[in-house]
């Protein structure tokens, strides 16, 4: 199994157990990775609101991504997950 860190409280989980959003490589535009087919830099949150909220309130997942994030992904998130 491959491990990834959630960007907003640091746990160290399973890939499958966490929400994958990805700036593709082509678009640099930032988007929820649910297939795993997209090809660009990643970053993970549990699915839980306080890692989401956590993980944009400080614009971690900008700095991660090295991109603007659209302000609708957030609530898109918290209400997907």
């Amino acid at each position: 199994m491959t491990e990834r860190k959630c960007v907003g409280c640091g746990a160290i989980k399973n890939r499958e157990e966490l929400i994958k959003l990805t700036r593709e490589n082509n678009s640099r535009e930032v988007v929820i990775n649910q297939s795993n087919k997209i090809f660009g830099r990643s970053a993970y949150l549990c699915y839980n609101k306080s890692c989401i909220e956590s993980a944009f309130k400080k614009n971690k997942i900008s700095k991660i991504l090295k991109a603007p994030v659209p302000e609708d992904l957030k609530g898109k998130l918290i209400n997907e997950f």
